[in-house]
């Protein structure tokens, strides 16, 4: 199994820096008030495609050789990947095709197409993207840049974790005790595992995931990959499972995996949109949800939590349909 190293992640940081954003960290006092702890949000819904995935489908694009690059990339998500992935092959001037779900937010979509990606859809199941896809790539040719379980893609999530310890120090004070990032296959957990098991190994890494889409806690708890295929929940971003890679960062680096009901994502996301005055999507809100719910578990400490991305239908926010 290839898997990326810490050197992977520096290198990624230098290939991508002219084509993305060093997203802000910001506070509220209110958040912190009701946590209990000092919360830093790093805001990756300030990408230009208004997610974290732009770093690892970035390096992963402009690491391509010029014939590899000639046929183009191609992949399969459920939204932002797709989004990130359009953006990079645009700025690289190559084709991109993507297969998403007929369910993935139309925000997503339009996205994609704005970035010049062709779109398949499919059925929203993890077989079903993984068959409309190797009928896609069959035809065009494309590098796959897997959404999550891919080395570059990895070492390119890494990045953003190098960027909030790089910001911790220049605000001043103590470093953090804990960094939260959303789960779903485990993409940005890897990368903040690969980073901070090298540059501060003692900052304890959380993952939140929905109870709805638990997969990654249940694999957690019994020592190896348990995945589900078509869970239903309001974070689209975190229906699919780990693999290989992932669950090698996750088993070895992650000191806990924490669950929010969906109530209390919608929750969350309000809340953080209230008094954060940002805008995130569902998937984002889970670590919020994970830390209000477990307070106990956070109080008094310094958390970094990751805001992976800001894409939403704003016809068709959660709390609209209560």
């Amino acid at each position: 199994m290839d898997l990326p190293t810490y050197q992977d992640m520096l290198d990624a940081h230098e290939r991508i820096k002219p084509h993305i954003n060093r997203t802000p960290v910001l506070q509220s006092a209110y958040l912190n008030e009701l946590a209990g702890a000092e919360l830093f949000f790093k805001c990756e819904n300030f990408q230009e495609p208004g997610a974290f995935k732009v770093r690892g489908a970035t390096n992963a694009v402009f690491g391509l050789s010029e014939e590899q690059a000639a046929k183009g990339v191609a992949t399969h998500s459920s939204g932002n990947h797709a989004s990130c992935l359009s953006y990079a092959a645009m700025r690289r001037g190559i084709p991109c095709n993507v297969v998403m779900p007929h369910t993935a937010p139309q925000a997503k979509k339009d996205t994609v197409r704005r970035y010049g990606g062709k779109i398949t859809e499919c059925e929203p199941s993890t077989t079903s993207r993984e068959a409309t896809f190797a009928k896609v790539q069959e035809e065009t040719g494309g590098d796959f840049v897997h959404p999550y379980n891919d080395p570059r893609v990895i070492a390119g999530q890494g990045t953003c974790s190098k960027e909030f310890v790089e910001q911790m120090e220049e605000i001043g004070g103590e470093a953090l005790d804990m960094m939260v990032a959303p789960i779903g296959g485990g993409g940005m957990i890897s990368g903040t595992c690969l980073t901070l098991s090298t540059l501060a190994p003692e900052i304890k890494i959380i993952a939140a995931e929905p109870e709805q889409a638990d997969d990654a806690y249940r694999s957690f708890k019994a020592g190896h990959i348990i995945a589900d295929d078509a869970p239903e929940t309001i974070a689209d971003g975190l229906k699919v499972p780990l693999k290989d890679r992932t669950w090698h960062f996750v088993s070895n680096h992650v000191s806990d995996i924490m669950t929010a009901s969906e109530e209390e994502i919608i929750d969350a996301m309000k809340i953080t949109w209230k008094y954060l005055r940002i805008v995130m999507e569902p998937s984002c809100a889970v670590p919020l949800a994970v830390i209000l719910k477990n307070k106990d578990a956070f109080a008094g400490k310094r958390v970094g939590v990751i805001v992976t991305g800001g894409n939403v239908d704003l016809d068709k926010l959660p709390w609209m349909a209560r």
